[in-house]
């Protein structure tokens, strides 16, 4: 069954609200990569760049400069890894875990509060989407090569 249609309408709702909450941050906000570095380490714990740089889809030499400013801010700590003497190894500070959840506290309000606009049908509808939404984000499909 062909779902185009479906996949279209519901990456141009997501890209829409998406874009909506990037204007609901704050002035001085984090840059998204610097988001996608913090959430990364606030998740899964202390990280190299390469694993960070590979749930991104980026290489690790993209985010060099986002790494060296999180650092220099005191948002991550960078340590040697214990098991290979090569690598550095990322750790979210508690200053990092501060500006992320500021962060996304400004957007939780900002959506919270359109929330509000809705009916609870629609509100329980939404939480049904988010939770699909999340499990879509994990789904590996092969790439077709026609």
């Amino acid at each position: 069954m062909d779902h185009l249609s479906e996949a279209a309408r519901l990456r141009r709702g997501a890209v829409r609200l998406n874009r909506r909450l990037r204007q609901e941050r704050g002035d001085g906000s984090l840059s998204p990569n610097q988001l996608a570095v913090l959430g990364y380490l606030h998740r899964y714990g202390s990280a190299t760049p390469g694993e960070i740089a590979a749930e991104e889809r980026q290489r690790p030499q993209s985010l060099t400069r986002v790494f060296a400013e999180l650092e220099a801010e005191g948002l991550i700590a960078r340590e040697t890894d214990t098991v290979d003497r090569r690598q550095s190894l990322l750790t979210l500070t508690d200053p990092g875990r501060r500006a992320l959840e500021r962060d996304m506290a400004e957007r939780d309000a900002w959506l919270a509060e359109a929330l509000g606009t809705l009916g609870e049908t629609e509100r329980g509808v939404l939480d049904l989407a988010a939770a699909l939404m999340e499990r879509l984000a994990t789904v590996e499909v092969p790439v077709r090569r026609d």
